[in-house]
């Protein structure tokens, strides 16, 4: 997935809302030029501001992956209790990716469209982070995480934990974070973050912590409602 795709679908749903540059570049604390230079393609987004752009756009990550969901003529059949009645099988080389800036991808799993569980294989490469500018995030939903190689430091509101192959996390997204890899290499997990289609308009930053507004991937980002499914 190339920036220039992703930004033409961020640019489309703008002004398919009639939104101009100005007002979202407000509404999410960030320039009107860095909005214009994400939708052209020319630099790609933190995931701070992808998660924050999809939020404000109403963008799902099957949305920005140009995902289409598969048309079905037939009535929704109500699952029976504990029965899997779905399964899907989705190759490597067919994972949607996502590249965003200073070395962060994620590669959308296996997962139905339009559920609430969304899966991404999330890489960081040395010094990257989720936003190159230290600003924590926060969107809805419950996050949790298996680090398969590396290590990653992750900042939860003041607490900072150093977590390496093997440890894994799960916390309420509402709650600010930040992802940083400051190690030398390559740091790898698994995300599954449920419930995250829940509107977080009325989230505002938290005391003491620079919090942009609005910033829920998306996601998603939402960019977790941007990846396919993602509206991380």
């Amino acid at each position: 997935m190339t920036a220039d795709s992703v930004g033409a679908r961020l640019r489309e749903a703008r002004t398919e809302k009639r939104l101009s540059l100005r007002s979202v570049a407000q509404a999410l604390g960030v320039s009107a030029s860095l909005i214009s230079q994400v939708e052209t393609g020319k630099t790609q987004p933190s995931v701070s501001t992808l998660y924050a752009l999809a939020n404000h756009l109403g963008l799902s990550l099957d949305d920005l992956l140009g995902v289409i969901a598969p048309a079905s003529g037939r009535a929704p059949v109500q699952p029976e209790p504990m029965r899997l009645i779905h399964s899907k099988i989705q190759r490597a080389a067919d994972n949607p990716v996502l590249e965003m800036e200073n070395g962060v991808r994620w590669e959308r799993l296996a997962s139905g469209v339009g559920k609430s569980a969304e899966a991404l294989l999330v890489t960081y490469e040395p010094g990257a982070s989720s936003s190159i500018e230290g600003k924590l995030m926060r969107h809805s939903g419950i996050e949790s995480a298996y680090i398969l190689e590396g290590e990653l430091t992750l900042q939860l509101e003041f607490d900072v934990h150093v977590l390496g192959p093997g440890d894994s996390l799960q916390f309420d997204s509402v709650l600010p974070h930040l992802y940083s890899n400051k190690g030398k290499t390559i740091a790898k997990g698994v995300w599954f973050v449920v419930g995250r289609r829940q509107e977080d308009e009325d989230l505002t930053p938290a005391p003491g912590l620079e919090v942009p507004v609005n910033t829920s991937l998306v996601s998603a980002v939402d960019a977790m409602r941007v990846l396919g499914d993602i509206k991380h």
